[in-house]
């Protein structure tokens, strides 16, 4: 369940969509439903499937080894000229990891996906504590400008 919905959650009032989110599992289905929507509204459809994967990742990932207590995690939906930027904040200073998909194992491919996915990711520091994980997706090249919605 969404904590709060900050002013700009409406995607036809802007270029972002924020929200916090607690500490559940159920919010990855609530946040990619909120990306979707975004989606719509800025006409990004295009860009829909490799999006969800990759916040659906990095949401799950700041769920699984991110968690702080007392801090909620929170995405950011950024329509960018021809694409869009996930961003997902969390107060853990643990830098996510890129490493080898062990076969046998049913967990840690979730950063391929994204670098798979995304046209470029990457880690950086946030205000506070913590760190911010994003990822950029450019939307198919279709003639005329990506951001007229």
């Amino acid at each position: 369940m969404a904590v709060d919905e900050l002013p700009s959650a409406d995607p036809s009032a802007g270029d972002a969509v924020v929200r916090r989110w607690a500490d559940d599992p159920c919010c990855v289905g609530q946040a990619r439903a909120a990306l979707r929507e975004a989606l719509t509204g800025w006409g990004l459809s295009a860009v829909e499937d490799s999006a969800l994967v990759i916040l659906s990742e990095l949401l799950t990932n700041a769920g699984r080894h991110a968690r702080v207590p007392g801090q909620s995690v929170e995405t950011r939906f950024l329509r960018m000229l021809g694409g869009l930027r996930i961003e997902v904040h969390d107060g853990s200073c643990e830098l996510p990891r890129l490493s080898t998909p062990d076969g046998d194992r049913d967990s840690g491919r979730g950063l391929w996906l994204v670098d798979a996915l995304a046209d470029r990711w990457d880690v950086g520091e946030r205000a506070g504590l913590g760190k911010v994980v994003w990822a950029e997706v450019s939307a198919p090249a279709v003639g005329g400008d990506q951001r007229a919605g």
